[in-house]
């Protein structure tokens, strides 16, 4: 193992290499297109892989990241001290974790004092609190909605045990999407697991889709990308439901996969996918928020925004994010509307144009302010526009920054 080197505060040690080349090939590029893009020798990047030689500036490890679509703590496996683009901890996130660990079926848990009527208009605020970016107030009712359902389903029976799994499915369905934004990837993947094996119990094809689709966004978080991807590509081919709601699990399902593809750079597979979401979403024939998933006419296009900026075509995304108009979406779609703003401000990062932005993320801190604070991307755009700060271009960039807890 090559020995330790310090560079900006940050001790790299040889394991960073075999981290670049695992990211590298799940992104499809060889050592020589690696190089090239980041601007070093393809000599230099089988040395740092093999672990010969380490990674001699923070700035180049910064561009590798960037490249490969992950942030500098991953590929350093360390957590930075100067703008940090780690998780940031989420009020109330320890409670969830407890609650995943509780298994109040097993310690023998005593009567349900929870009406069932209760316990699903909870999870129906659940959810609204998630996608209106409001995360602190929807890790606060969670946990105690996980352990009374789940307490619930195993002392129901009949008709009963029906509801109550459907109602643990929906909120197994709102922990993961909560997780996977601003928590871990196996926590996610426990939480998705278990709607999974609600949405069995019931037998229910719908069910099981919509939990395919979250089990396949906890993958995609804890770096088990390509498993998360098949995932939901053979749901979405798979599954047939020609309901609101089936319309809607399969076009988000066929969205997510087409953002996956953009992100190991498949335009073919990526423009394939967006395609079919678009088919469907005119056979819905409006924007809607069936089974929570936000689909419509309206979301494909914010998806084509992410999918161009994913690829790189960033003149692209600014094209079709000008067009975008999210006034028809359902109300409370916070989250979906900042997504407009970010992808934007991702696309303008790509061209440098640093007051653009700024102007795209204040705009998308003003729709739903917690959405940059659990961005990944947001916070390695900031920690970018720090590094080449002109305070005169950009006077509202320090305050973002610290907002968005990426400057302390």
């Amino acid at each position: 193992m090559a020995r330790p080197v310090e560079s900006g505060g940050m001790v790299m040690e040889g394991p960073i290499g075999e981290r670049i080349r695992i990211y590298r090939r799940r992104r499809g590029l060889s050592q020589r297109e690696l190089a090239e893009l980041a601007g070093r020798s393809e000599s230099w990047l089988s040395q740092v892989e093999r672990g010969i030689r380490s990674v001699d500036r923070l700035s180049v490890l910064v561009d590798i990241a960037k490249i490969l679509k992950t942030d500098v703590e991953t590929l350093s496996g360390r957590r930075m001290e100067f703008a940090p683009n780690g998780d940031p901890e989420l009020d109330g996130m320890e409670r969830v974790r407890e609650a995943l660990s509780a298994y109040p079926a097993l310690l023998g848990s005593g009567p349900v004092v929870a009406d069932l009527a209760d316990l699903d208009q909870l999870t129906v605020e659940a959810h609204r609190r998630y996608q209106a970016a409001d995360y602190g107030s929807a890790a606060r009712i969670l946990p105690s909605l996980i352990t009374t359902i789940d307490s619930a389903v195993a002392q129901a029976t009949g008709d009963e045990l029906r509801r109550a799994l459907v109602i643990q499915h929906q909120a197994y369905v709102a922990t993961a999407k909560l997780v996977t934004k601003v928590g871990d990837g196996r926590l996610a993947w426990v939480a998705a697991d278990r709607a999974v094996t609600a949405a069995l119990r019931l037998d229910s094809p719908i069910l099981k889709a919509a939990a395919a689709y979250q089990l396949a966004s906890a993958f995609y978080r804890f770096d088990r990308g390509a498993e998360g991807e098949r995932i939901a590509i053979e749901t979405a081919e798979s599954f047939t439901d020609d309901s609101p709601m089936g319309l809607s699990v399969r076009g988000a399902l066929f969205l997510i996969t087409s953002v996956m593809a953009g992100r190991r750079s498949d335009r073919v597979a990526s423009a394939e996918r967006l395609g079919r979401a678009r088919q469907l979403a005119e056979t819905l024939g409006h924007d809607g928020n069936h089974g929570w998933t936000g689909f419509g006419p309206t979301n494909v296009a914010i998806h084509e925004v992410s999918a161009a900026a994913e690829l790189g075509d960033a003149q692209l995304a600014i094209s079709i994010a000008e067009d975008v108009d999210t006034s028809g979406l359902p109300e409370g779609l916070r989250s979906r509307r900042a997504q407009v703003h970010i992808d934007t401000a991702w696309a303008y990062a790509q061209h440098r144009n640093d007051s653009a932005v700024v102007i795209n993320l204040m705009e998308a801190e003003r729709v739903a302010p917690q959405t940059l604070r659990y961005n990944i991307i947001v916070r390695e755009m900031l920690r970018e526009l720090l590094k080449r700060e002109r305070k005169s271009a950009t006077p509202g960039l320090r305050p973002l920054a610290q907002r968005s807890g990426v400057l302390h």
